[in-house]
């Protein structure tokens, strides 16, 4: 089974689904156990088609860490808080994340563009 983890404590990540903003990315990184990585692999892939399915999600890549790494790394854009939270809050998604090894460790986050003058746009 999936445990969710928060990277940062002063935003927990079912908290930021309540605010009020256009398209996000959520990042999510994965922590396979010892031994586990293609049935994580194949976990991801489907909750990816049910998300993907729910016709909000806008953007999806999977990163997979090099050289023996069990981490995985989830780059995905909505097109609000709000319509991920509706994905995921779903009995059908909670049976997603049941799917995955015993173990799973996966720490989501959502954000936003940054323009920095320069060098990347923003919104």
């Amino acid at each position: 089974m999936l445990t969710l983890k928060n990277l940062d404590d002063s935003t927990p990540f079912v908290g930021q689904h309540d605010v009020q903003t256009g398209s996000v990315t959520i990042i999510n990184t994965f922590v396979a156990p010892e031994g586990k990585t293609d049935e994580v692999l194949a976990a991801w892939a489907a909750d990816a088609q049910y998300m993907k399915d729910t016709g909000n999600l806008l953007a999806v890549q999977l990163y997979h860490g090099i050289g023996g790494s069990r981490l995985f790394t989830n780059v995905a854009v909505w097109k609000s808080p709000a319509a991920l939270r509706a994905a995921f809050t779903t009995p059908e998604f909670a049976k997603h994340t049941e799917q995955y090894p015993d173990g799973t460790l996966a720490y989501p986050h959502l954000y936003r563009k940054v323009a920095v003058e320069g060098i990347c746009e923003g919104e």
